[in-house]
């Protein structure tokens, strides 16, 4: 005859014993009440974000997978959330607070999209500070963090950084240009500000680096990859940081040789470098691109292995064949 014993640490394994209650009904109400407060206030700005995306979609249609990556971020953490305990941390009203204050002052006071998107990210992450607590807000930090790639940067920023590109772009590509035409010296080259003019058989070819052609959309596409491979893809914060640096030059790189490529193509018809076939042209440039900081992010992986990582390597080796890689301890 058997017993069914009423202890509740009989008959469980130790580690599901030892693992805190992290959630609870009261937990979910609790969120799911704060949660429809949050969208209820913020979803005027939700509402505009994705006009704003929709409406620029080359520039900032990456907003609808950020909060995907943002959640798939928590999704790999899983594992770990069910260990941490969750309660109440009170100081978590004061970045809730001042999230909702800020939120209305970039309404009424300073008109601002950026920064009323900028405070709807400090008011969540005083929700899940207030709520779930301190242990939970160390795993969830990262992704709340994430969500900021979906916010579009306002105008008065963006003025000043493109022009910056512009000029980057329009040198870069005169210089490459400048190598290509070398060898038979068939076209010539000149540069003015973020004018480019080709010389080609008695011809002017004026090839104006506007706004569109500055890169912030392979900077910001670039960054915005970069900050999910530097969580899902390497372990060590030097690393994560390396990653998201290697962003920017790439981007640069490869909006130069579009440039490059659109002032080849305008010599054979002025045409190719306008309209959609530019758009395109600088959309299919993004894949190689995209493959050139992958091969950037692999090398910088195989740089240095942990311990850890060498003795999972030297398993799956046969006995005998040694690994030789350079190894430091974390």
């Amino acid at each position: 005859m058997s017993t069914v014993s009423t202890n509740p640490g009989v008959g469980t394994s130790p580690v599901a014993a030892a693992r805190p209650q992290s959630i609870n009904t009261q937990l979910w109400v609790t969120m799911g009440v704060l949660l429809t407060a949050f969208v209820a206030l913020y979803f005027r700005w939700f509402s505009k974000q994705a006009e704003f995306s929709w409406d620029r979609l080359d520039d900032w249609g990456h907003a609808f997978v950020v909060p995907i990556i943002a959640g798939a971020m928590i999704w790999t953490q899983r594992e770990r959330l069910r260990d941490v305990k969750t309660q109440a941390f009170w100081p978590g009203l004061l970045p809730l607070a001042l999230g909702v204050m800020c939120y209305f002052y970039f309404i009424v006071g300073v008109a601002n999209h950026m920064l009323q998107g900028l405070a709807m990210i400090l008011c969540l992450s005083g929700v899940v500070l207030l709520v779930m607590g301190r242990d939970v807000f160390r795993v969830a930090f990262l992704p709340l963090l994430y969500l900021s790639f979906g916010i579009t940067v306002s105008e008065q920023v963006m003025i000043k950084i493109t022009f910056q590109l512009q000029l980057l772009a329009t040198q870069g590509a005169w210089l490459l240009l400048k190598v290509i035409s070398l060898p038979g010296n068939w076209f010539m080259v000149d540069a003015n500000g973020n004018l480019l003019e080709i010389f080609y058989k008695g011809r002017t070819i004026p090839l104006n680096v506007a706004e569109a052609c500055s890169g912030m959309r392979m900077v910001i596409a670039f960054i915005a990859l970069a900050g999910a491979i530097a969580v899902f893809g390497v372990r060590h914060w030097w690393q994560r940081i390396a990653v998201l640096l290697l962003a920017v030059p790439v981007a640069l790189f490869m909006n130069i040789i579009r440039v490059a490529v659109l002032g080849l193509l305008s010599i054979g018809d002025v045409n190719l470098a306008a309209g959609n076939i530019h758009m395109l042209i600088g959309t299919l440039l993004l894949i190689p691109g995209m493959f050139l900081f992958l091969a950037a992010v692999w090398a910088l992986k195989r740089i240095v292995v942990d311990p850890a990582e060498q003795a999972e390597l030297a398993k799956k080796n046969p006995v005998g064949v040694k690994v030789k890689r350079p190894v430091i301890k974390s």
